[in-house]
């Protein structure tokens, strides 16, 4: 380039761009690379995930992947790469960014000056209680907000192909856990704006990674946790140390965002776009209710075999605990990241609450606590 040396980032810009018509891929970690236009080509793509093939988010993911491959007839191949075999935690929307990868699974606590104005999807007691209605309102806002569209497309070079998240947290404690003011001075883990909502409620919010959550429990560092999807609790066997499962009435659980390098998406022929849009509108007519409903209710029969007791906070208590968290919470996000980044979060916050209202009452999927008093009582 006229003698002039190019820095790694532009550098690996301008060969992903240069795939514009090919897609195919070099070595397992290699970027794209350009082919030659011809009939009957074969698109290879990465999928690249921090998260285990055995979680929820990635359990619909799978499906969603091998779908779009079988509907592509032969025109598509994706290789698959989970638990962070590719790319390390906290790089996975710079990798499709740049190109090293085709598609990720994004979570937005990694990302937090990647993705501010998506964060103000992240919140609890919203009135978001069902999962299936925080799916449909991610889904509404990226159409209906352009700033979030932006965001992805403009500020990440990323091409959203749908919504999803971790379903629900309630909140598993070593003791039982009747009134909100019960929380005080507990050291209970919580993710992101997890950990704020417990301080809020008067608890201690600890940010303990995912790995570290049992033993913690077992050493007494913790006494209970929150913030963490009940299905993936449920593999980390969390109830044989907090078996207390109690319903605070927080609602739907950490959007996430699977997305696909925007480049590339403009190179694809009309035909494999409209097999990846229409595997996404699968997931959010029927398949996320579908493979959720089973999951939780798998989660909850092992859980309640091995002694979890479970347990819902009244209606008076989870009215103390909604004061204490909301406004606030919204209120901080608009001001403090937001309004910072040059966003009216207010805005968002309006439309949120409007699709929220519009969504929730044909809301579907059920709470933990609501499947076990269906199977249970």
């Amino acid at each position: 380039m006229d003698g002039k040396k190019m820095d790694r980032r532009t550098f690996l810009k301008s060969t992903a761009a240069a795939a514009v018509g090919g897609a195919l891929l070099g070595p397992a970690r290699g970027i794209l690379h350009a082919a030659p236009q011809k009939a009957g080509k074969v698109w290879t793509m990465k999928y690249d995930c921090y998260i285990q093939s055995s979680a929820a988010p990635a359990q619909l993911d799978n499906w969603y992947l091998d779908m779009v491959a079988e509907r592509a007839n032969g025109k598509l191949k994706i290789e698959k790469y989970w638990a962070s075999s590719l790319n390390k935690v906290g790089q996975h929307l710079q990798a499709v960014r740049d190109g090293l990868s085709e598609m990720s699974l994004i979570s937005y606590g990694y990302y937090p000056s990647m993705v501010p104005l998506s964060r103000g999807l992240e919140w609890y007691f919203m009135g978001c209680d069902h999962a299936d209605t925080l799916l449909k309102v991610s889904r509404d806002l990226y159409s209906l907000f352009p700033p979030l569209k932006d965001e992805w497309e403009k500020r990440n070079n990323c091409k959203v192909l749908y919504f999803t998240n971790w379903d629900y947290c309630p909140l598993f404690s070593k003791k039982p856990l009747t009134k909100v003011s019960e929380l005080k001075g507990l050291k209970i883990r919580g993710y992101g704006v997890g950990a704020e909502t417990i301080d809020r409620l008067g608890g201690r919010g600890m940010p303990v990674v995912a790995a570290e959550v049992y033993q913690s429990l077992e050493r007494g560092i913790l006494d209970g946790v929150f913030a963490f999807c009940f299905i993936t609790a449920e593999k980390s066997k969390l109830y044989e140390q907090a078996p207390n499962i109690i319903e605070i009435g927080a609602g739907a659980h950490a959007p996430t965002t699977v997305v696909m390098n925007l480049d590339l998406w403009k190179s694809l022929p009309d035909d494999l776009k409209a097999v990846f849009e229409k595997t996404a509108e699968d997931i959010y007519n029927w398949k996320y209710v579908e493979l959720y409903s089973k999951l939780l209710e798998e989660s909850l029969d092992i859980m309640v075999k091995g002694g979890a007791k479970f347990t819902k906070w009244s209606k008076e208590e989870i009215q103390k605990a909604t004061a204490m968290v909301q406004p606030a919470q919204v209120n901080n996000w608009a001001e403090k990241v937001a309004k910072p980044a040059g966003f009216n979060g207010y805005e968002l916050l309006d439309q949120v609450r409007k699709l929220i209202a519009k969504y929730e009452p044909e809301g579907k999927l059920k709470n933990p606590y609501d499947i076990y008093v269906s199977k249970y009582k």
